[in-house]
This record gives structure tokens, sequence and C-alpha cells, in this order.
């Protein structure tokens, strides 16, 4: 079965399917009894088509309105313009310039000619009655007129589908409607043979079935539709930095205003329609609304910023003048959410499953049909009236049809497929509570089969709360504590070089230090930048003064790949001079000078270049990350345009920032490593810092090794094969050295790779990765808008959290597999060997929707939700070639069917004689004791299903109250049909022998497998 399953269904990937997958695994689930309920969960394919023929026409427009506004420039300089634009009188009376129409046409028709009508970006601010500089006025009755006029930065929603939805989707299943059919023709035979209420019990019992499995169908599929909606809730949460009255806050980006000031910088998402108004190196990647994949550059000349889009590059200001659904963005959106998420691997692999299924059962069905109404045809040929029927012939007939019915209802296990996004939303709800916000369902099932998780060391590894607390300035290494002892302490150091110093900390930053609401300051940027801020304060230095002292001419912002950023400054006195800070190898190397202890500039001898780096090899060792300053005077033909000099710095200093590792973080890598599963360390850090933070870790050990990024780069296709499979930390690594790591462990080593990162250079492993983790604290929008998962409390522990939850999901799916494909098997045959050998089966519709609903719905509530334990990180990955369906599995479903069947068929053959039966209700009362054995031997074959492997499995049954409730509930109603509900139910009430012998028949399955787990399953 599993090779039929991986050649038909395992073109469907974990992520990045292509259409064609999608497309041939639906054609071949031909056999489906409600495909609403069996295809709710999976791709919407032409909702896909339609989101991308828009952005193909988006791409089309945006190309056209670049041309046109190109054209335009060419006319504007020198040209004055008269204004034909009216503005409304609502608009006026609000007390604003400018209607959202208006604004909308001028961004997402890149117009210039009606942007320099309405006097730039700085015209369009004084007609959104904002300021540039201090934002809108946050007061509720300006707050509201601005909403009216301009609307809501949301976007439009399918309505939540209520419980009635669900009901009627329930009742879509085309064999309940066949059974429905049959109920209704039975009551109508029924009624006119034998009269009212005794012709009825049949049809109504029926009926009665039919409800109880919609409704209970309906409230599960309910449920889980809402557990969704609450993922979704959390998946928006995105909040963004504005100022507003003056002082920088963050907000939603849902409470977005048009005239609100945006501040973006790399990896945001722009949240709204809006204009540049300053900013340097800005990159806009556009291809989420255009699907262009070359990025735009942002600035005066092209102003335009388009909500969905995102910052490749670079950092702006941006006045927000569109929002909500009169965006581009917001219309796409709408089509783009009803393409729902891509089905997960299982969930195809399921649905191959219950169509192998579907297709025996059909046939059995048929077969069934077809020799029931044989054997009445050669009863009434041996009676000689093959030529009269009768209304008892007819419902004969009827009842036959229905058995054969209730087979296919039996045997097509629908909730099969179900079971995954039950299993899946289970977990994502109890995930969420640990910090993990699963995006894509399948990450969840994938986490599971991790065999490798390749981890950041900053922010994952580590606190992510950093502080300078050592520095080299002026060949003199410095502790840094306290303001005080700070100031003291570097009270020798010349007032030159700490002129230069705090010159370069407070304008070569991507940081910033702003005035909050609370009046109060607040140090703004990554944990790095607000570290050497910080540094700066200590020093008494001062942020704004040395801001307002100098004007920035060219910003180059932090680089992964180049490991550093600059800065060039125009100084008061004329001449320009460049600052650029990074990794302190790489900005020692293009050092030539540094600053003496007397706070002179002089060459950069051998002897003070040792100093330099064993003070950094020094600070290494103590697990510090270290960071160069290094200035360089440029002449004044320097241009924006123009590359910042590689070589000729001088060097300033050296900063030793410590970023403690997170508690637990050494027991999660324990953990990994006893469950099979592979940590490796890939920073920018230096290697030393790599190595004493991956030892402390747990994470280097004495066989493993450590590279770094540069040399894993030069290494040949056989080399990196040798060293893979012993690597354990890459340092000074860049985001394609991460990106080819994964390639190779997934490739060459066919390895399940999971992936976490955090910035907007991270995103080609995240996405090339199996599972992409994404960090919620420090993480980019678009490192976020990659991943799979979110880790919310970027906490290396939350990454083992998830990885047992994804292990729990795939066990419990097994699980329930096991469990049904076991009563699948034995109701096929039990009816079937019945029908051809006996003339009749032993189990009615009624009774078949009873032990349908048992399997299906309840059985996957029961199994599927099974909290993870510690035992699961104590067993090997399955990784990527591990068979779903198992030998263990086999051996398990086997040995319990054949156990049942021979219970069944020895009830059959030799029931009447052991429970000494008779008299004319004899047949009655053993199909009773039949189908009560066989209910049993599925409660207790339930509870031996808890473990596959392991014979305790009473182990923290009653922590998982989702299947006390579920056994408990099907025991009582078990005894209601058998006590109370015989007229509609064929069944009729059992003493207590019958009882006591009925229930320790199905308890017997539980010492059976017991003794099966002790066979040797052998591999997979």
């Amino acid at each position: 079965m599993e090779s039929y399953l991986n050649e038909n269904f395992g073109d469907v990937k974990a992520k990045n399917s292509s259409e064609e997958a999608l497309q041939r695994w639906r054609k071949l689930c031909w056999l489906v009894k409600n495909p609403k309920r069996r295809f709710r969960f999976t791709a919407n394919l032409s909702k896909r088509f339609e989101a991308d023929a828009i952005r193909r026409s988006n791409q089309e427009k945006f190309r056209v309105a670049v041309l046109v506004s190109q054209a335009a420039l060419q006319f504007i300089n020198g040209l004055t313009f008269s204004s034909e634009y009216n503005v409304p009188t609502e608009v006026k009376a609000a007390g604003f310039e400018i209607d959202a129409d208006e604004l909308a046409s001028i961004v997402e028709g890149r117009d210039v000619k009606k942007l320099n009508i309405h006097g730039e970006v700085e015209g369009i601010a004084v007609k959104l009655a904002t300021s540039i500089n201090k934002g809108i006025s946050t007061s509720n009755e300006l707050l509201d007129k601005r909403k009216d006029i301009y609307g809501i930065n949301k976007f439009a929603e399918s309505p939540a589908r209520g419980f009635w939805v669900f009901v009627w989707e329930a009742l879509q299943d085309m064999t309940l409607m066949i059974l429905a059919v049959c109920a209704l023709v039975s009551l109508l035979v029924g009624i006119s043979t034998e009269g009212w209420p005794k012709g009825a019990h049949d049809g109504l019992g029926i009926v009665a079935s039919i409800l109880l499995v919609v409704f209970v169908t309906a409230t599960t599929d309910y449920k889980q539709s809402l557990q969704f909606k609450d993922l979704d809730r959390e998946k928006k949460k995105i909040t963004i930095q504005v100022t507003r009255n003056g002082f920088r806050q963050k907000i939603s980006i849902y409470d977005l205003l048009s005239g609100d000031i945006v501040h973006l910088s790399i990896g945001d998402l722009v949240p709204a329609d809006g204009l540049f108004v300053s900013g340097f190196s800005v990159l806009i990647n556009e291809s989420s609304l255009t699907g262009e994949s070359e990025p735009v550059n942002v600035n005066y000349g092209n102003p335009f910023l388009l909500s969905g889009t995102k910052v490749q590059d670079g950092s702006c200001k941006m006045l927000v003048t569109t929002v909500g659904m009169r965006t581009q963005w917001g219309k796409l959106l709408a089509t783009l959410s009803e393409g729902g998420d891509d089905e997960t691997p299982l969930q195809v692999k399921l649905n191959g499953v219950a169509t192998i299924i579907g297709k025996i059962g059909l046939f059995f069905a048929v077969v069934t049909f077809s020799v029931l109404v044989q054997g009445l045809f050669s009863r009434k040929l041996q009676e000689g009236s093959q030529w009269t029927w009768s209304g008892d012939d007819a419902r004969e007939i009827l009842d036959f049809f229905a058995i054969a019915v209730t087979i296919v209802v039996v045997a097509v296990p629908e909730g099969l497929p179900l079971a995954v996004t039950l299993s899946l939303a289970f977990a994502m709800k109890k995930m969420m509570n640990d910090k993990a916000l699963v995006r894509h369902l399948a990450a969840c099932e994938t986490m599971g089969s991790a065999t490798s998780i390749c981890s950041d060391k900053t922010g994952t590894l580590t606190t992510n709360h950093m502080t300078v607390v050592k520095a080299c300035i002026c060949g003199k290494i410095k502790e840094v504590g306290t303001s005080k002892e700070t100031s003291s302490i570097f009270s020798d150091i010349p007032s030159t070089a700490l002129s230069i110093l705090l010159q370069s900390i407070f304008n070569n930053t991507g940081g910033e230090i702003v005035i909050n609401k609370d009046e109060k300051i607040e140090i703004l940027g990554t944990p790095t930048e607000t570290a050497i801020l910080e540094f700066g304060l200590l020093l008494g230095g001062d942020f704004k003064s040395e801001r307002q002292a100098l004007k920035i001419l060219k910003v180059e912002p932090f680089n992964s790949v180049k490991k550093q950023m600059a800065v060039v400054l125009e100084l008061p006195n004329g001449g320009l001079r460049a600052h650029c800070k990074g990794a302190s190898e790489i900005i020692l190397a293009a050092c030539d000078k540094v600053i003496d202890s007397n706070g002179e500039v002089i060459a950069l001898n051998e002897a003070s270049c040792n100093h330099l780096k064993d003070t950094i090899e020094q600070f290494a060792s103590e697990a510090l990350r270290t960071l160069c300053l290094a200035y360089m005077e440029i002449g004044n033909e320097f241009s924006a345009e123009s590359p910042l000099p590689i070589k000729g710095y001088t060097c300033i200093g050296i900063v030793g920032i410590k970023d403690p590792v997170r508690p637990g973080v050494k027991e999660s890598v324990a953990i990994c490593r006893s469950a099979g599963i592979t940590v490796r360390m890939v920073t920018g850090d230096n290697i030393t810092t790599a190595k004493a933070i991956a030892r402390e870790c747990g994470i280097l050990t004495d066989e493993s090794r450590a590279i770094e990024g540069p040399k894993f780069r030069e290494k040949s296709e056989p080399e990196l094969r040798e060293i893979i499979p012993k690597l354990q930390v890459m340092a000074r690594s860049s985001p394609m050295d991460k990106h080819t790591l994964v390639k190779h462990l997934r490739t060459t080593f066919e390895e399940v790779v999971a992936v976490t990162g955090d910035g907007t250079n991270d995103a080609p492993a995240l996405h090339e990765a199996d599972i992409g983790l994404a960090m919620g604290i420090a993480g980019t929008e678009v490192a976020k808008e990659s991943a799979d998962v979110i880790i919310l409390d970027d906490n290396f522990s939350t990454i083992v959290t998830v990885a047992k939850w994804g292990r729990s999901v795939y066990i419990n799916i097994q699980k329930f597999v096991q469990f049904q494909l076991t009563v699948n098997v034995v109701a096929l045959i039990v009816n079937f060997s019945s029908a051809c050998l006996t003339g009749n089966a032993p189990l009615t519709a009624v009774q078949l929707l009873w032990v349908n609903m048992i399997m299906d719905t309840l059985g996957a509530l029961a199994l599927a939700t099974e909290p993870p334990n510690d035992d699961l990180m104590k067993r090997l990955p399955v990784g990527r070639k591990g068979n779903f369906i198992s030998n263990v599995m086999w051996r398990n479903i086997v040995g319990q069917s054949v156990y049942q069947f021979v219970i069944i068929w020895f009830l059959q053959t030799r029931g009447k004689a052991a429970f000494n039966i008779g008299g004319p209700d004899s047949d009655l009362i053993l199909n009773t004791i039949i189908f009560n054995s066989f209910v049993f031997c599925q409660v207790f074959n339930e509870i031996s299903s808890r473990d596959m492997e392991k014979v305790n499995v009473f182990k923290g049954i009653l922590d998982n109250y989702v299947f006390a409730a579920v056994l408990t509930c099907t025991a009582v109603f078990q005894i209601i049909i058998i006590e109370f509900l015989g007229t509609f139910a064929n069944t009729t009430p059992l003493s207590f022998q019958q009882w006591f012998v009925t229930v320790f028949l199905g308890f017997l399955g539980m010492p059976i497998a017991a003794a099966l787990k002790m066979i040797p399953a052998g591999s997979n």
C-alpha cells in the first residue's frame, strides 16, 4: 500500500507543491462521500488562479504607470500647474483638502503630475492635516473624522460560518442521502403494510442515526473552524512604528490612518499605500503584488510605496495616503485568503488510503447486496413464490440495499484525512499556549519528522539582551559598568578620541533614541544597536545634538553578506567623513591607521595590529560578540552614488557585547540529541565566540567540528559530503551559506531540516527548509512571511516543544489510522462473509451507522487529540523515508482484526448454543450479542491504540479528558441503544450474564493487543 501511496499521492510536499501535483491527487480521489467536507481544508485552486490573474493585471498596470510617469517627468521640469481638482464638501468640512479617491489614484497610478499639482509630499501632508515631523493628532474627535473620510486599514474577510452551515455540509454526504431515501421508502412501505407506529420503526431508526451522525460531525467541524479562526487572528498581529503627536510609538497596522507617519526599515511589510518622505537606500520588493521579482528603488524621484510590498533594503519615513480595501493589496488579499493553505502530505496520503479502502468497500457492498438478493430469490424459488411479491419482500430488498449502502458508509473512511486537520488544529491551539504560532498546517506534521535543526545563535540560543561589557579604546581595554563607573573609567581617554567615538556611535547606527509617549527616553533598534547606543549614553553622549551637528550624506545599512554598515557625514567645516562598523576582523583588515593612547592617529604597525587581534580573540573566548568601529576622511569629490572606500580606515576601537545563553538551552539541546535530532549553530559571529557559546549550549562536542562561512564556500562537493555530517558550528556565515547547508542536508543527506531565521536575508533558507522557524520578537515581517512557524518568545526550548508536538501529531494520526482500519476490515469481512454464508447480515444499517460514528468522529476526537509526553523525545525521528503505515501498525491491525473476526464468527455459528438461546427471538438476541461484542471490541481496541508499541496503555489516560469523555459517552450510549432503543436499532435488552460475556470478549482484545506488541515487527 505504501508504494502505491508514494507513487500516486507522494508528489505533494510539505511546502511549495506544484499545481500539477495538487490537481493530480484530486482526480485520483473519485470515490468521495462528501466532497464539501473532505476537501474543506485543501487549497482552492480556482481562487489561486484568480489571484495570479490580478497580479498579472497589476504588473501590467504598474508597468504602464511607470512609463507614463517617466514620460511626464520629462515635461514637468520648468512647468507650472493649474489645479483642476475640486475638494468635496464633506472632506472640506472635516478639515481636509483632498479625498480618498484622489489619494488612491496618485499612489496606485504612480501619477507624478497629480502629485506635483498637489504640492508634492509636503503639499499632500498639509492637505491631510498632518505634520511630516510630528504626525497626526491623537484627539479622538480628529481620529474619528479621519476614519470617516479615509476609512480604516482593515481588509474584507469572509464572514465566519455558523453552526447550521456545517450541519448543511454534513448532510451533503451522498451515502447519507441514499440512506435517507431508503428510510423514507422504508417508512412508506412499513406503515402501509404494518401500520403506525410498528411499521415506522426501521425507517425512524435510520433517520435518527443519520441525524445523530450529522449533528456530531457538524459540532466537531464547527469547533475546529473556531480554532482556525483564532489562529488566523494571531497570525495577523503585526505592529509598526509611527510618530503621532510628536512621539514615536508602536501600533497595530490595523490602527493606521491616512496621514500617519510610519517608520519603515529592512524586512518590514509596507502596511498601507503611501509616499516616501525621507530615507536611505530603499529597495522595495513588489513581487507579492505584481509577481515582478526585481526590487524597485524608492526615493524622492519615485516616492510611491504600495501596501503588501516588502522593504528589501534601507530605511525610510512614509506618509500614509490610502488604507484598507482602497489599496490594491486589499483587493488582492480578499482573493488570496480564499485560496487557502496547501493540503498537507498526510492529508493527501490519507485521502489515498480512504480511496483504496473505499473502492474495496464498494466492491464488497455490491457483492454483499447481490448475495443477499440472490439468497432471497433462491428462497422464493424453493417456496415456488417467485412470481408473487409482497410488501415484506420489498422491505427486505430495501433492507439489503440499506446494508450495502451502510457498508460503503463504514468502508469509506472519510474521517481519515479530516483526523489530520482535527489533530493539527488541536496541536496548533495548544502550541499557541507554548509560544509557537503555526502559520502552515503542514509544518506541524513535518516537524515531527525533523532530523536536523539549524539554529541562529543571537536571540535563539542567547537571551538577545545585549550590553557592552568590555571595550578597547586607544589601545586600552576597559570594563564597562554603570553610568558613573563608565564615565570615570573612560575619563583618561583623550577628548578627540571620545568625540570621534561618540560621532561613530550616534551617526553610524540603524537605531534611534527617542522620547516615547510616556515622555521617557527609549532606545529603538536591534539588540546590538541598542547595546552600542546605551554605551554611547554611558559615555555621556547626546544622541540629538550629535545627529543635528552633522548632515548624513549616505547610509549603507547593515548587510549580513558584507557583515558591516557605514555612513558618510558632511562635516560643519567642510569635508566628508565615513564611519563604518561591523565584524571585527573584517573592519580591522580595512584599517591601516589607529588612534593611540594620546588620541593621535598613527600607522597601524604589526605590534598594534597583533594587540587588537589578541583583544578580539580574548573577548571572543569570553563568549563576547565583538564589533570594530572605524572612520576615514574622504575627499569632497565623493557623491552619494559613489561606492564607499574599502581600505584606508582608522580604527577607533573594539567593543565586546555580552549576550548570555538562555536558561534551559543546554537541556533542550540534550533532549534533541536523545531524540535523534542534530542541532547545528549557524551564526554571523566570530568563530571563537561561536565555539564558546556552542560549548556552553552543549552543541559543540569533541568529535564535531566548526567552520567559517568563507572556508565553507570554497569546499568542493566531495569535501562538503565529508564535512557536513560532523559540522555543528558555522561562524561568519552569510545567508547563502545557510541556504547551501540546508540544501545539502535536504538533498544529499535526505534529512528533514528545520531552520531558524530572523532577518530579511534569511528568507531563502527559511523557504528552502522543510520547516522555516521565524523569531516573533527579533524577526522581520519578511522572515515571518517566509516561515512556517513563528517562535513567539524567540527561545530554542520552544523549538524543541514544536518538535515534540509535531511527533505527537504524527503518532496520534497513526494511532487513529490503526484503530479505524481495524474497524473497517472487521466490519467489512463480518457483513460480507455473513451475507455470503448465512444469507443475512448481523449488523443492521442503524448499528453500522453507530459503529461508523464511533470509529470516525468520536475515534478521531479521542485518539487524534492525545497531548505529547516526554517519551516521544526518546525515540528516533521518522525522517524523510519512513512509511506512514508502519510494520508495527500492520501487525496490530492484522492481529486485532483476526481476533475480532474469530469472536464474531464464533458467535454467529456457535452463539446460540454457547448462550443457550432459543425461541422466536433467538436471532434478534444473537445479533444484539454480536453487535454489543463488536462495539466493546472497538472500545477496548481504542484504549489499546493509545500506544502502538508499549503494553501499558493506561499511563496518563485521565490527563486526556477528551479521550475519557469519548469512551464514557460511547459506553453509556451503547447501553441506551441496547436496553431502551431496541425497536429502532433492531436490538433487545440483554441479561447480566450476556452483558458480562460481551464486555469481557471486548476486554479480551487488550491482552491480545499486549501479546501482539511482543512480536517484533521488523523495519519499515
